[in-house]
């Protein structure tokens, strides 16, 4: 049976993508077989939770299917910390009562304060206490805070909007934190666009659709769902989300979705999904001014331990004016290079920090990016920029356009321009490599050698 199992996993990993097969799939062991149950292992309930959540189906059917004769399985905790036998710590597929025996004993993660029910682990630092209000993104936090706590009737969905580095991510997980430490029980799944279509498309192969419907729309009841364009063309996860929208929209769930670019501007979007995403309060942040800028930066600082005189705080802050990320980046700078070197932190060190920053930045512009792309490429600028469908051409210019994106602060419309291409175009090229790149295949590696050469400024 040890063999009938390992045969189970194999054909597993071919049907899921390898982190998720990694993280959920290989650490099952093989126990014992009794009558027609297979005994399996994990190493903690944390995963036995998510196994038993989003892969019972999948294991049963090809269980069936390599075994050749209907075969069940039963997982437990290969701990020997276990107050009780192996028969209570065994959950049958389909049997609530054995889910309700292990939550009670439900061990949590060291330093993790709160923890959804589905998707990502919240950071525990990303809470309302840790965020810096000011006027780029007040009513964002007025909104999330509104929503979080649940005193007003009319905010039960909240659409943040903003670039890289602004604080969207903060402010989801915020709302998670503060719902979980009013209401422990609330269900609270906190994901990315991606996570939801991998799901999806899991369940799809593993002939478990029905159970996914269902976890979404009745197992939850906060929804924090990032990275909306990423759905951009994807009109199966469009469809089904759409639905799971209505569902919960009906129910009075709280949703919080993050993005880039609103829900018209993302191309290839369905207008069923466009319509849902518009019936929650759209709320922009821009890059904090100076004043606030200040305020994070000492935030930080007080978070990490770090002392920060008030004149470098004020010169960084006046340097480092992209987003927040950046703000972050010379904070870490400064006080790795006090504590390796074991120098003061003064205005000298925080220059050195800030100018090789600045300067890197300065140097990489969308003309820089292009030329390195072209030359990295063999494609010619001329073609970049022209009408070419070309598929050497067509990944090309996506990539130089996602680089730009990434690399500089100008905005799509911009980027657009410069590749002779439209706003929906740009998001599209975007999504396109970020897609790629999670594959780290071949474009992953050559996407690693263009940055390394951006940032030394060999263009």
């Amino acid at each position: 049976m040890k063999t009938v199992w390992n045969n189970v996993k194999t054909a597993i990993k071919d049907q899921i993508s390898p982190s998720l097969y990694r993280l959920w799939i290989e650490p099952i062991e093989f126990v014992e077989a009794q009558s027609d149950t297979m005994i399996l292992a994990c190493p903690n309930f944390f995963i036995k939770k998510r196994i038993m959540a989003n892969y019972t189906d999948l294991i049963n059917h090809e269980l069936n299917r390599k075994n050749g004769r209907p075969l069940t399985f039963s997982l437990q905790v290969n701990s020997a910390n276990q107050n009780q036998g192996h028969n209570n710590d065994r959950a049958q597929d389909g049997n609530p009562a054995a889910g309700q025996r292990t939550r009670g004993r439900q061990l949590t993660l060291p330093g993790i304060a709160a923890q959804p029910m589905n998707g990502r682990i919240l950071r525990k630092d990303y809470t309302f206490d840790h965020f810096v209000v000011g006027h780029n993104c007040n009513l964002a936090y007025q909104a999330t805070m509104e929503l979080a706590s649940g005193k007003s009737a009319n905010v039960n969905a909240v659409f943040l909007l903003s670039g890289t580095g602004m604080g969207k991510s903060h402010l989801s997980q915020a709302v998670g934190h503060k719902i979980l430490s009013v209401s422990p029980g609330e269900r609270v799944y906190y994901m990315s666009a991606e996570d939801f279509t991998n799901e999806m498309v899991h369940a799809i192969k593993g002939n478990s659709l029905d159970t996914f419907k269902k976890r979404y729309r009745e197992g939850c009841d906060v929804l924090l769902l990032e990275e909306i364009h990423m759905l951009s063309g994807r009109t199966r996860t469009q469809t089904e989300l759409a639905l799971v929208l209505d569902h919960l929209y009906e129910s009075g769930k709280k949703l919080i979705f993050s993005s880039c670019a609103s829900p018209s501007e993302i191309p290839r979007m369905s207008d069923h999904l466009i319509s849902r995403l518009g019936q929650s309060m759209m709320t922009a942040i821009d890059a904090p001014d100076f004043k606030t800028r200040l305020r994070i930066l000492r935030a930080k600082a007080r978070c990490r331990g770090v002392e920060l005189p008030g004149q470098v705080a004020e010169y960084m802050a006046g340097e480092l004016v992209d987003n927040v990320r950046q703000l972050e980046n010379g904070l870490i700078g400064v006080a790795s290079r006090s504590c390796l070197m074991g120098d003061q932190i003064d205005l000298d060190l925080a220059e050195q920090v800030v100018k090789n920053i600045v300067t890197r930045k300065k140097n990489i512009t969308i003309d820089s990016i292009s030329r390195l792309v072209s030359r990295e490429f063999g494609v010619p600028l001329k073609d970049m920029i022209s009408r070419s469908r070309k598929k050497s051409v067509v990944r090309t210019r996506q990539v130089a356009i996602f680089l730009a994106r990434r690399h500089t602060s100008q905005p799509l419309q911009t980027i657009g321009r410069k590749f002779n291409r439209k706003h929906a175009t740009v998001i599209h090229s975007i999504n396109s490599v970020e897609k790629e790149l999670k594959l780290k295949g071949e474009l992953f590696r050559q996407v690693q050698i263009i940055e390394k050469k951006l940032e030394s400024g060999s263009d």
